[in-house]
């Protein structure tokens, strides 16, 4: 991959599409992974305003440290960006007190917790004319749709939607993102216990990008390893069970023949 080329094609698509809606710039919510770390750093190339959000529910002291780091050093390296905190943990124990406590199960809460910040992300994009930016990559918003519905898919912009994992890597490196995100662990950090993004999925990025290229590419199966059959399936079970997310909201068409008097 050309990366400094792919660099420069995103930034100037972000520039156009900001131009195009008449808006100011853009707001990035800041988690400390590598993925809103690399997509902050292009929409800060652009030279648009920005506005970074750490919004911390409950989050595990790695993950704040690593956004505010993060934060600081686009602050640093470019005027027009402002880094943001807003604890959204007394918000969301409103909402814990509020719902009954027979429906608050883990993946329940866990898309509360995203669905909180979407809204905390339209309220100050909404008020400053701006774009909300989405972080996902492709081999999650478009490969297994691990995200939540109306939560970190709800954007106006994608930039790295159609990079694997392991290209955002290198963008990421080519940037200068720090090593201690390029290096952490991934997680959505939506969960009490801080749990991985391979403890939830049950295979690394890698072995699903593997997976995506073998089916793409419609080889034999019989070529493939346990371990490889065994993550196939899952990247195929978990594209069809979210394939609601993916695509378009469906409409129900009504027959024109339901419709003449």
């Amino acid at each position: 991959m050309q990366t400094a080329r792919v660099i420069e094609h995103i930034v100037n698509r972000l520039k156009a599409y900001c131009d195009e809606a008449g808006l100011k710039g853009f707001v990035v919510g800041i988690s400390g992974g590598v993925d809103s770390a690399v997509t902050s750093t292009l929409c800060a190339k652009t030279k648009k305003s920005i506005i970074l959000l750490d919004m911390p529910i409950y989050q595990a002291h790695e993950q704040v440290s690593l956004a505010q780091q993060h934060i600081g050093w686009l602050e640093k390296n470019y005027d027009h960006v402002r880094g943001i905190t807003t604890d959204l943990t007394p918000a969301f124990q409103a909402l814990e007190k509020t719902f009954p406590p027979d429906i608050q199960d883990g993946l329940t809460m866990a898309n509360t917790r995203s669905r909180m910040r979407m809204v905390t992300l339209y309220t100050y994009a909404t008020h400053h004319r701006m774009l909300v930016v989405g972080t996902g990559n492709k081999v999650e918003d478009f490969g297994i749709g691990f995200f939540t519905k109306y939560g970190d898919g709800g954007v106006d912009i994608s930039p790295i939607a159609d990079l694997m994992k392991s290209e955002v890597y290198l963008i990421g490196k080519e940037l200068g993102i720090s090593k201690a995100i390029l290096n952490a662990s991934p997680t959505d950090g939506l969960w009490s216990d801080n749990r991985t993004d391979e403890s939830q999925i049950g295979a690394t990025y890698a072995e699903l990008e593997d997976a995506i290229r073998f089916e793409a590419e419609a080889e034999d199966e019989d070529q493939l390893s346990p371990r490889q059959k065994e993550v196939l399936g899952i990247y195929q079970r978990l594209h069809q069970a979210n394939r609601h997310k993916m695509d378009p909201i469906p409409v129900i068409k009504i027959p024109e023949s339901l419709m003449c008097p």
